[in-house]
């Protein structure tokens, strides 16, 4: 995850350093602080924590809260979207989790620097305080996408009154099977790919989303999109992992020559790019030597095939 580290002080510096360590993160501080191996917030606090909220999966602020309160305020959209926001004071003696703790990691962030420094975590989220697993953070740490987000404050409310709660964790698509159903997409899925050269957007996001679609399972769940190598620099396919936000993955055709199992071959394919089959292999591969799902399907100028974990993605 990346992340980035934002000092207003000599001895927040010193904390902030210690802080970036434990991250592989950047130091960032006001130009009159400005010196080697630091770099500068510039132009200004508000803009910066917008480019950073931006690009990164975590922000720490070694600062008073006023002072990150102000910054990130402008930037907060949603529990689903808004980075970890973490704040200690100078000393690192309080480490607090400030923003998306569950679903951004801020929680355990906070814990995880707390150790660092020598301080102590302050976990503000009730069902951290009352000893309730939350729902969210669950999702998180067993690599799964919350679906309906909107149905995570319900379901934590009845958890922390002792109710009943129906979560499904499940890649399929389905009716709900309790009336409030929070639905978590485990990460277990390989979109294989392989398309005409230059094939447009347009035509490959539509064979995908009616490809997942009548495989009956959720976009949520891909963990990755995977082809050949010589299509690492095909657009249409950067662009269509981008939009799941997912890796694209490629392999050479000896490695794809190499995924164990039953494929189909077209001795046209194997003329042009050295194996039978591109999207099949390579999904297979992707998916760690997992299981074929659906196999080579055809559209216009591109072929798609569906492999999954044999376990959950890491």
């Amino acid at each position: 995850m990346k992340a980035a580290v934002a000092a207003f002080s000599e001895k927040g510096i010193e904390t902030a350093r210690a802080v970036a360590r434990l991250l592989g993160a950047d130091v960032w501080v006001p130009a009159r602080y400005a010196r080697e191996g630091l770099r500068v917030i510039e132009p200004g606090l508000s803009e910066w924590a917008g480019a950073r909220f931006a690009d990164c999966g975590a922000l720490v602020f070694v600062s008073a809260c006023g002072i990150a309160v102000r910054a990130i305020a402008p930037f907060v959209r949603s529990k689903a979207e808004d980075p970890a926001v973490v704040v200690l004071d100078e000393a690192g003696e309080n480490v607090v989790s400030l923003l998306s703790g569950h679903l951004g990691g801020a929680n355990e962030l906070a814990k995880e620097i707390a150790a660092a420094v020598g301080g102590r975590a302050v976990i503000t989220t009730a069902t951290d305080v009352r000893g309730v697993t939350a729902v969210d953070s669950w999702a998180v740490s067993h690599n799964c996408a919350v679906e309906n987000v909107h149905a995570v404050k319900e379901i934590s409310s009845a958890a922390l009154a002792g109710r009943e709660i129906g979560v499904a964790v499940t890649e399929e698509l389905m009716c709900a099977p309790w009336p409030v159903t929070l639905w978590l997409r485990p990460r277990v899925l390989v979109l294989g790919v392989g398309c005409k050269r230059g094939v447009e957007f347009s035509a490959l996001a539509e064979a995908a989303e009616e490809f997942l679609e009548e495989s009956g399972v959720s976009p949520l769940s891909l963990a990755a999109v995977a082809s050949i190598d010589i299509k690492k620099d095909e657009a249409a396919i950067i662009k269509l992992a981008e939009k799941y936000k997912v890796p694209f993955v490629t392999y050479g055709a000896e490695a794809l020559n190499g995924a164990r199992g039953r494929f189909s071959y077209s001795e046209r394919v194997e003329r042009e790019t050295g194996v039978g089959c591109v999207c099949e292999r390579a999904a297979v591969l992707a998916a760690g030597g997992g299981v074929l799902m659906r196999g080579k399907t055809i559209y216009p100028g591109v072929t798609l095939a569906l492999a999954k974990h044999r376990r959950k993605v890491q």
